[in-house]
């Protein structure tokens, strides 16, 4: 029977009715709802908090701040809505209760929240309906095009009166008080082909016309003048890109004199088809997706365009023997120079580059790792107004801010410590920083300033928790959005200064949610083998009122890099953070574990798993498991695991090749063989499996299946586009081929990677739950 607890007031049946005809995918969820009485205590079970956002409300998010100041705009949806949509919100500091725009406000106000500013930031370039559009602070708008197909990438030149935008391939420029467009490049695929004398009888047929008729040869003798004036007239010459190459990204300097375009390569691939079986067609329609790691991949080149003469320099990176892929950080506020950002093919390198009108690519900071490079805010780059560029860089093992000068020379750092920058805001002034770090607690974010020269850091926001923060362009007020391990995020605003109180503006979760038994697990920190420490949330049966049972529950997170074992809301698994109160209210002891590969703990942790996955991070499981035994009284032969995607994965590492450890497990959206995966994500960790055939076999579970004793449980939705529904269907003929009997498969024919019917999530969860129930109660079958 599924545990209950004392309740408060619930929605209304005909809000959740009038929910169920808005979403089809919630009807199920929102009738049962419907039926439970007024006043009935919390319904602990699997299909009730499985119902998702409909049970738990939704956080505002895409918070936005407009140019003054005076408004703080976000979506969100209120939990007592009929909408199963975020509407557009806006809120004026000082004030608690948020106006909810109309969508006609919204559809026109929406884009010109999030625009490219000039640098006075007077004005505001910005895409609607693909037109573009440019305007004032607190002003007008005007109209900039009205075409038939869709503007893109506008941005302002310094000066705020001249607009920039990029229609099909090209970049076209126009004044923004009105004037003629100007085409500013013509990118072209390749040259056309010259024009071939016609030979044979066609030809001396051409020949003998133009000899006998006067008339065919003043149309010829035309036809060439008026083309030697048009080449001499021509502003704009082709650029030639390449014929397999698209268009991927036009940057424009501040002076509006030169443009870098980045090109992708087109590359032949193999893709993989992923067959949709229930479809309105009634036949089998396949989705054609990705290829997977090791296939041939594109790349983007970067040119420099001088849109005075037309003339494109390729610019060439460090490396000359592996293809670099380059981006553009942002040219400098007031001169044309830019910050660009390179990485090689096989990740290990991180080159920040500066580049000038001369082409010249001039290094300013190289980062190299063994494994690969990455961390929080790795893409994070910019300008001072001094000329110095800033970035974020691991190159201590944890992620720091720190400035150079534009032509190279020594980094200074800004911050330092063992902990993390996650966000960097510059302030308009280009004086302050605004960071979100971790450095009160590893499983905390909280907002500081400190001078762009470094020094002492002023933390600003002091709630406990998780904060993520948005400062003012006025540098006034912070929009924070603020979460603990029991409460998803809300929003509150407070003055920008330290000790400042937070007022809420929103309350997202519903009364019913607010009634249920939700605790604060605490996190805990273990020693694995090698002296790591791992970090863990842990929730126990007695802080929802039950008698441990001696078994216990190994939740996996998903993604690899992520961070869950903190004192925030487990946004991306706040289903499982619910189904684990539930495996706790029955006796189990629920461990979540912040293993090797984790986001939030530094590069070595980060890199822990490099050409071995299944191993440091299966292992950090393995000494929690350990912890268990000797700190909460855990009989060690009754230990279960479950997780999705990258959880699932570590979970048939576990059964397969610790069988002694995990009794059971419940495999969800797995990988089973990373050669089967995408290549940005597999081949930083494993390289590619051509190069690298002994880090795919160790890292992939199909090749330890023989291993398998206890009871598995594998589901997967077959319509999964990033973990292909083929990863399970090899492995269950590998189970078959070896003879094992004690394992079974759920499948979901509708579902992609992350579900979305509730009955899906439903039907999925009760089998994990029955799973557990059947194969870890003392006296259950042993393997």
């Amino acid at each position: 029977m599924p545990r209950r607890f004392p309740s408060g007031a619930t929605q209304l049946s005909a809000f959740l009715l009038a929910l169920a005809a808005a979403s089809p995918a919630a009807a199920q969820a929102a009738r049962q709802e419907a039926q439970r009485p007024a006043g009935a205590p919390f319904d602990l079970s699997v299909a009730n908090i499985m119902r998702g956002e409909l049970l738990t409300g939704r956080s505002p998010n895409e918070l936005r701040w407009s140019e003054d100041g005076r408004w703080l705009y976000f979506r969100w949806r209120q939990p007592e809505s009929r909408d199963t949509t975020t509407s557009l919100y806006r809120v004026a500091p000082g004030r608690r209760v948020p106006e909810r725009l109309a969508d006609s406000v919204a559809d026109r106000l929406a884009p010109a929240v999030s625009g490219d500013w000039d640098a006075a930031r007077r004005r505001r370039a910005y895409v609607r309906n693909g037109d573009v559009y440019v305007a004032e602070v607190g002003g007008r708008e005007r109209r900039v095009t009205d075409t038939p197909v869709s503007e893109r990438s506008t941005q302002l030149s310094g000066d705020g009166r001249t607009v920039f935008y990029v229609s099909g391939s090209n970049l076209f420029a126009t004044p923004v008080e009105g004037g003629p467009i100007r085409q500013l490049t013509d990118l072209r695929a390749e040259p056309e082909p010259a024009k071939k004398d016609t030979v044979g009888q066609r030809g001396e047929l051409e020949r003998e016309q133009a000899r006998l008729l006067e008339v065919i040869r003043d149309r010829i003798e035309e036809r060439e003048h008026r083309e030697a004036l048009d080449s001499m007239r021509a502003r704009v010459r082709p650029v030639y890109i390449g014929r397999n190459a698209t268009v991927g990204s036009v940057d424009v300097s501040p002076t509006g004199r030169y443009v870098l375009v980045g090109v992708n390569d087109r590359v032949e691939e193999k893709q993989t088809l992923v067959p949709n079986f229930i479809t309105e067609s009634g036949y089998t329609e396949p989705l054609n997706v990705r290829s997977k790691v090791g296939d041939v991949q594109a790349g983007q080149r970067m040119a420099l365009v001088d849109l005075a003469t037309s003339r494109a320099t390729w610019l060439q990176a460090e490396d000359k023997d592996r293809r670099v892929t380059l981006a553009t950080a942002g040219w400098a506020p007031r001169e044309d120079r830019a910050v660009l950002i390179g990485i090689p093919a096989d990740f290990k390198e991180r080159w920040l580059y500066t580049v000038g009108a001369d082409a010249k690519l001039t290094t300013v900071d190289r980062l190299r790792d063994t494994a690969w490079v990455g961390g929080p805010a790795f893409f994070t780059a910019g300008w001072l107004p001094d000329g110095r560029v800033y970035f974020v860089s691991e190159r201590t093992g944890w992620a720091h801010l720190y400035t150079v000068p534009a032509m190279g020379g020594e980094a200074t750092p800004v911050t330092s410590g063992e902990w993390e920058v996650t966000d960097v805001q510059l302030a308009p002034d280009g004086r302050t920083f605004w960071l979100t770090t971790s450095e009160t607690h590893r499983g905390e974010r909280n907002l500081y300033a400190v001078s762009t020269n470094g020094g002492r850091r002023t933390r600003v926001t002091s709630q406990d928790g998780w904060n993520e923060s948005v400062v003012s362009p006025d540098g006034r007020w912070v929009a924070v959005l603020h979460s603990t391990a029991d409460r998803p995020a809300d929003l509150f605003l407070m003055p920008n200064r330290a000790g400042a109180r937070a007022e809420r503006v929103t309350e997202s979760t519903t009364a019913e949610f607010r009634s249920g038994p939700w605790i604060r697990p605490e996190v805990v920190t273990f020693q694995a083998r090698d002296g790591q420490q791992v970090y863990a949330r842990v929730y126990r049966p007695r802080e929802l009122g039950a008698q441990p049972n001696g078994a216990a529950v190994l939740f996996v997170h998903g993604a690899g890099y992520l961070q869950n074992a903190h004192r925030g809301w487990s946004a991306p698994y706040f289903r499982e953070y619910m189904f684990n109160h539930l495996l706790a209210s029955r006796g189990y002891t629920v461990l979540d574990i912040d293993y090797r590969g984790s986001a939030g703990y530094g590069a070595a942790v980060r890199t822990g798993i490099y050409r071995h996955m299944g191993g440091k991070d299966l292992s950090d499981h393995v000494d929690g498991v350990r912890w268990l035994v000797a700190n909460e009284g855990v009989d060690p032969k009754r230990v279960g695991l479950y997780g999705g995607s990258y959880g699932g994965f570590i979970t048939l590492m576990g059964l397969f090749t610790e069988p002694d450890v995990f009794r059971s497990g419940a495999a969800l959206r797995s990988v089973t063989d990373w050669a089967h995966y995408n290549h940005p994500y597999t081949a930083r960790i494993l390289n590619q499996p051509q190069d690298d055939p002994e880090a795919y076999r160790r890292s992939s579970p199909i090749y330890f299946a023989e291993g398998l004793r206890g009871d598995l449980l594998i589901a997967h939705g077959m319509v999964d586009t990033n973990v292909h529904f083929q990863d399970v269907v090899r492995l269950a003929q590998r189970l078959i081929e070896l003879g094992k009997t004690n394992w079974e498969m759920a499948v979901y024919p509708v579902e992609d990677h992350s579900f979305v019917r509730p009955d899906s999530w439903t039907d999925e969860y009760r089998r994990v739950l029955e799973l557990f129930e059947r194969t870890l109660p003392a006296g259950a079958p042993a393997r």
